[in-house]
């Protein structure tokens, strides 16, 4: 919330000053949403893990794959640095630029639902939170 607070103080007045602020918050953010995406909700950076820098337990063989998807998500993690560099470009180009940031952010957040619901289901095995059935709230009565 800091950080869009300052990017709209930022376009309202785009002085020097603001554009160290935008540096600085979004930077912050992103390092938090970064920590949030790889720590909390894909469940990485485990202590004492097997699996270095990863969780114990991996439904994808190839690890390198699980690497691969966190540079992913750091990169695309970043399109906020064009509202900052401000690429001049014609009319046509800025929506063409904006239509292929908002496309990027769709498939990051595609990406990281895929690595959130491995987790959340390795969490839910492991801890025998996991049922084949879903009791239902009303009593079956048998039939003769």
């Amino acid at each position: 919330m800091v950080a869009a607070a300052v990017r709209f103080k930022y376009s309202a007045t785009p002085t020097p000053f603001w554009v160290w602020m935008v540096l600085i918050s979004s930077s912050c953010a992103t390092v938090y949403q970064l920590y949030w995406d790889f720590v909390k909700d894909w469940g990485f950076f485990t202590p004492k893990s097997k699996n270095l820098w990863l969780r114990d337990d991996l439904i994808l063989k190839n690890k390198f794959t699980y690497y691969i998807s966190m540079m992913l998500n750091l990169v695309l993690r970043l399109a906020w640095t064009e509202s900052v560099m401000k690429i001049r470009v014609s009319k046509n180009e800025t929506r063409l630029l904006d239509f292929s940031l908002a496309s990027l952010g769709i498939i990051r957040r595609g990406h990281w639902n895929f690595y959130r619901l491995e987790n959340e289901h390795l969490n839910n095995v492991g801890k025998f939170r996991a049922v084949k059935t879903v009791p239902l709230p009303f009593r079956e009565l048998e039939t003769d």
